[in-house]
C-alpha cells in the first residue's frame, strides 16, 4: 500500500475516470493496482484552480476504513434507563453512546418524526402557520435535519470527529464526508439518516418518543429523578441529559422558574444575505462559469467594526451555497430565517448569515430579565421582524446596496424564501447597534470580494438563532449541573456546541460522563 499527495485540475480531481488515466500516465498506478481518494480540498486562491488530493493505492481492492465505529448488535432492554431530552444530533449520539455502554436511552422529542414533520414545514411555507411543537427547529433530528448538513468543525478537542462521521456513514451518509475537507450531507439526505439513527436506537431496545414535551422536572433534594410530560405522564431514569437545542425557550424558563442556575450568554444576530450563486462563483473562482466539475462555491468573511468606541465582529455564519432561505420561527408572532442546501447544492441562490456579535453589555435594557436577558432581547427583535414583515411569515428584506446606502428598495429580487419578502427599511427591524455595524461590515466585504456589494443581492431578516442565548452551567470534570445531581446539560441549547458535528461530539462526551458517574 502506498499513499501520496498530488495537485490536479478540477476535471481530474472530480472525475474518477480522468483521475485513473492521470495516475497511470504519471506512473503512479499500474494496471494491476487499485486506488482510493482519502482527502480532497479545493485551492481557489489563484486564477488557475487546483484540487489537492491524497491518494492511496494497493494491489488489493481498497476502501475507506471504519477505524472508530463498528455497527454492532447491542441489546439494552431491561438495562438502567437514562432520559435524553431532545432528538437532535446531541441527543441521538448520546443515545448511541449509552447503548454501547449498557444503558437504555429514552429519548423524548417534543416534535414529530421526520415524515410527519414535513407537513408542518409545508404549513409554514404555504400557509404561514407555525406549529410551536413541530417546525424547522423542533422534531426528529432537531434543526440539523433541515439544514445544509455542514459537518466542518474546529471543535476536535471535544471528541472524535472521525467517529461521528463514521456513524453518519453507517446510517446512510455519503462516504465522501470522510474525504472532503469541508464535508456536507444536504437536507435531502439528512431525514433518512436521522430515521436510520432512530431505528438503531430502537432495535437495541432504546425508545424514541415523539409528541413528548417535557413540562417539569422531578427533583428530590437537588437531584433529578425524572421528568413530567405535557400529557401528565412521568418518566424516571438514573440520569437526565438535557439536549433541547438553542430554541427551546420554555425549558430555559422552566429552569429559571425552578431556580436552577442558568446564565445569560453572548450570541450573534443579523440578517441572511442572498446572492445569485453564479455571482459568488465568479467572485470566488475568478471565472464566468464554474463548469461541470467544480461545486457551488462558498465564502467566509469577517470584519471588525467600531461603534461608539466599542469594537464588535461582523462575520458570515452558516453559509449555504446553492441553497435556500427557510422560515425558522418556533412560535406564532415571530420571524426567524435560516439557510439550508440540498446535497447537490444546485439552487441558483447562495445565502449566508451575516451577523454581529452581541455582548451582554450591549443589551443593558434587558438586564432586568436576569439570566434570560439575551433570550428576551433575541425574542424582541424577532417580534419586530414579524410586525414589519406584515404579521405573517413573510420576511422583511432590502436590497444589499440600498441597505448600505440608506435607501428603501423600490422592489426586491427573486428569492428562495418561500413565504415571500416585504420591502422594508431594515434599520427599523434591526437594533440600533446592529444595523450600523452590518453596514460597515458589508462595505469591508465588498472590498474583499469585488462584486459582493450589489443590489443583485438582498438581505433578509432576521438571523437570530445563531447559538443559544443561555448557558446552562456544568462542572468541568463531571459535566453535570453544579447544583442538580444527575442533570447533564448538553449540546447547543446548553451553550456547549455549534453545529451538527460539535453537538454530536458533545452528546457522546456527556454520555461518557454519565457512564463514569454511574460507575462511582
Amino acid at each position: 500500500m502506498r499513499e501520496f499527495d498530488l495537485v490536479v485540475s478540477p476535471e481530474v480531481g472530480f472525475d474518477e475516470d480522468q483521475l485513473t488515466a492521470y495516475l497511470r500516465q504519471q506512473g503512479m498506478l499500474s494496471a494491476e493496482e487499485y486506488f482510493q481518494i482519502i482527502r480532497r480540498s479545493i485551492d481557489a486562491r489563484q486564477k488557475q484552480i487546483k484540487i489537492n488530493l491524497r491518494v492511496q493505492t494497493d494491489t488489493q481492492p481498497i476502501d475507506l476504513e471504519f477505524v472508530e465505529y463498528f455497527q454492532e448488535a447491542h441489546q439494552v432492554s431491561g438495562c438502567p434507563e437514562v432520559i435524553i431530552i431532545g432528538a437532535g444530533p446531541a441527543g441521538l449520539f448520546a443515545a448511541i453512546k449509552a447503548i454501547e455502554n449498557g444503558l437504555r436511552p429514552i429519548v423524548l422529542e417534543r416534535g414529530k418524526d421526520v415524515r410527519t414533520r414535513r407537513r408542518d414545514l409545508a404549513a409554514i411555507n404555504k400557509d404561514h402557520v407555525v406549529n410551536p411543537e413541530s417546525n424547522y427547529c423542533f422534531g426528529e433530528g432537531g434543526a440539523g435535519t433541515y439544514s445544509d448538513g455542514k459537518l466542518y468543525t474546529r471543535s476536535k478537542k471535544r471528541g472524535s470527529v472521525r467517529r461521528v462521521f463514521e456513524i453518519l456513514v453507517a446510517h446512510g451518509a455519503p462516504r465522501e464526508i470522510l474525504v472532503e475537507a469541508h464535508p456536507h450531507i444536504g437536507t435531502n439526505k439528512l431525514p433518512n439518516i436521522v430515521t436510520a439513527l432512530r431505528e438503531t436506537i430502537e432495535a437495541a431496545g432504546g425508545q424514541v418518543l415523539f409528541d413528548s414535551k417535557v413540562t417539569d422536572l422531578i427533583l428530590e433534594n437537588n437531584e433529578i429523578k425524572g421528568v413530567k410530560l405535557q400529557d401528565g405522564s412521568t418518566i424516571h431514569g438514573v440520569a437526565t441529559v438535557l439536549a433541547t437545542g438553542h430554541s427551546a425557550r420554555d425549558i430555559f424558563h422552566l429552569l429559571h422558574d425552578k431556580q436552577i442556575k442558568i446564565e445569560a450568554k453572548p450570541f450573534a444576530l443579523g440578517v441572511r444575505v442572498e446572492h445569485p450563486q453564479q455571482l459568488i462563483d465568479q467572485i470566488q473562482y475568478k471565472c464566468e462559469n464554474r463548469g461541470a466539475y467544480l461545486p457551488a462555491s462558498s465564502y467566509g468573511v469577517v470584519a471588525q467594526t467600531v461603534l461608539h468606541k466599542t469594537e464588535r465582529g461582523v462575520f458570515s455564519f452558516c453559509m449555504c451555497p446553492g441553497g435556500f432561505i427557510v422560515p425558522s420561527a418556533t412560535a406564532p408572532g415571530e420571524v426567524v430565517v435560516n439557510g439550508m442546501s440540498p446535497s447537490r447544492r444546485n439552487s441558483k441562490y447562495a445565502n449566508s448569515g451575516i451577523v454581529v456579535a452581541v455582548e451582554l453589555e450591549d443589551i443593558k435594557a434587558f438586564h432586568q430579565f436576569g439570566p434570560l436577558a439575551a433570550l428576551e432581547f433575541q425574542a424582541s427583535v424577532e417580534r419586530q421582524a414579524w410586525q414589519l414583515g406584515g404579521q405573517t411569515q413573510q420576511a422583511p428584506a432590502q436590497r444589499l446596496a440600498d441597505f448600505v446606502n440608506g435607501k428603501v428598495s423600490d422592489s426586491l429580487n427573486e428569492t428562495s424564501y418561500q413565504p415571500g419578502l416585504a420591502s422594508v427599511n431594515m434599520d427599523e427591524v434591526l437594533p440600533d447597534f446592529i444595523a450600523p455595524r452590518l453596514r460597515d461590515g458589508f462595505k469591508v466585504f465588498g472590498k474583499k470580494m469585488k462584486g459582493y456589494l450589489t443590489n443583485e443581492a438582498q438581505i433578509v431578516g432576521v438571523e437570530s438563532r445563531t447559538s443559544s442565548p443561555v448557558r446552562i452551567p456544568r462542572d468541568r470534570e463531571t459535566l453535570a449541573h453544579p447544583e442538580i445531581k444527575n442533570l447533564f446539560p448538553c449540546g447547543e441549547g446548553a451553550g456547549y456546541a455549534g453545529g451538527i458535528a460539535s453537538a454530536a461530539m458533545d452528546g457522546e462526551k456527556v454520555m461518557a460522563a454519565v457512564i463514569a458517574s454511574l460507575r462511582h
